[in-house]
């Protein structure tokens, strides 16, 4: 890989401001191979020079893959001045300033989101060409019958006249159900039930093709992913 500037490089990786880790650098916070840096141009060799920012090792990661729990409450935004966004949930060692949400899903909708900074890859993973499976929980205001299943399973007609694809519905007891859909249209789960009759109480996501959200990552907690399982999802 050709050099970078060290400032460049620490700013891209760390999620850190060009100018407040260039404040670092004059104090003496970057560190390569062992000799203390204060030049902001000083270029570096990402894959092969030991870069250490404030005592800590700053790695080369072309991109960042990141899977949140997302809990009731947060909105699935980059940015927001008066609500908690996702991006508010992601720890400093896992921040980039380029990081951006795959998807969506409502404020009141929990379980899994992925963010990164690979463009290309959330593109393909929420084009409906790629067909990528997204498994949910819902849990509903009535009981559900058996005809759903043929229901859903034929492409349910939302009130405006779309006609989904054919979706997966399991039903787990009277007023639970997993609905496995492969496109994200605006609250589609909440509109699916709507056109039978039914409400969605609470709505959370388990699934996204073979990714699963792991019991252990509690609600508003974060796990980095894997490069050879984000292959797999696209």
């Amino acid at each position: 890989m050709s050099k970078q500037r060290i400032d460049r490089f620490l700013s891209n990786q760390s999620g850190i401001s060009r100018s407040e880790v260039r404040t670092g650098i004059k104090r003496g916070l970057a560190v390569v191979n062992g000799e203390t840096v204060r030049d902001f141009s000083y270029p570096i060799d990402p894959d092969n020079d030991a870069v250490f920012y404030n005592g800590v090792q700053v790695k080369y990661k072309e991109f960042i893959y990141i899977m949140l729990n997302k809990p009731a409450g947060v909105i699935s935004a980059s940015s927001d001045r008066r609500q908690k966004t996702v991006l508010d949930l992601v720890p400093d060692n896992m921040f980039r300033r380029e990081l951006s949400v795959v998807g969506r899903l409502d404020k009141d909708t929990t379980g899994l989101i992925l963010i990164t900074d690979d463009g290309e890859f959330a593109h393909k993973c929420i084009s409906p060409k790629s067909n990528i499976e997204k498994s949910y929980i819902a849990e509903l205001d009535g009981d559900l019958q058996n005809s759903i299943i043929e229901k859903f399973s034929n492409g349910i007609v939302l009130a405006d006249g779309y006609c989904c694809k054919p979706a997966e519905i399991e039903i787990i007891d009277k007023r639970r159900a997993r609905v496995v859909i492969t496109e994200g249209k605006y609250h589609q789960i909440k509109r699916m039930f709507g056109a039978v009759g039914l409400g969605v109480n609470k709505l959370h996501r388990e699934r996204i093709g073979e990714l699963s959200l792991p019991e252990n990552l509690l609600p508003g907690e974060c796990a980095e992913i894997d490069k050879k399982v984000i292959n797999s999802l696209i």
